[in-house]
């Protein structure tokens, strides 16, 4: 794995879980962002509305390849 990488912070949602809101904002960032290696977990929060969950949130850091 030599080489450079460069790290980009996106924060995904879902209205089903946590790891649904990790794969939005993968498949999003997979549009514009090639050579994508590795993905981390920063944060995870929630929206409530009315008593319950209405959404999760997740910051993420992907890591790609810098390709000369």
């Amino acid at each position: 794995m030599p080489g450079i990488y460069k790290i980009i912070e996106v924060v995904g949602t879902s209205r089903e879980s946590f790891a649904e809101a990790v794969k939005t904002a993968v498949a999003e960032a997979a549009e514009t962002v090639h050579h994508m290696e590795w993905f981390e977990v920063v944060n995870q929060r929630g929206r409530i509305v009315e008593k319950s969950v209405e959404e999760f949130q997740v910051t993420v850091k992907i890591g790609f390849k810098i390709v000369r």
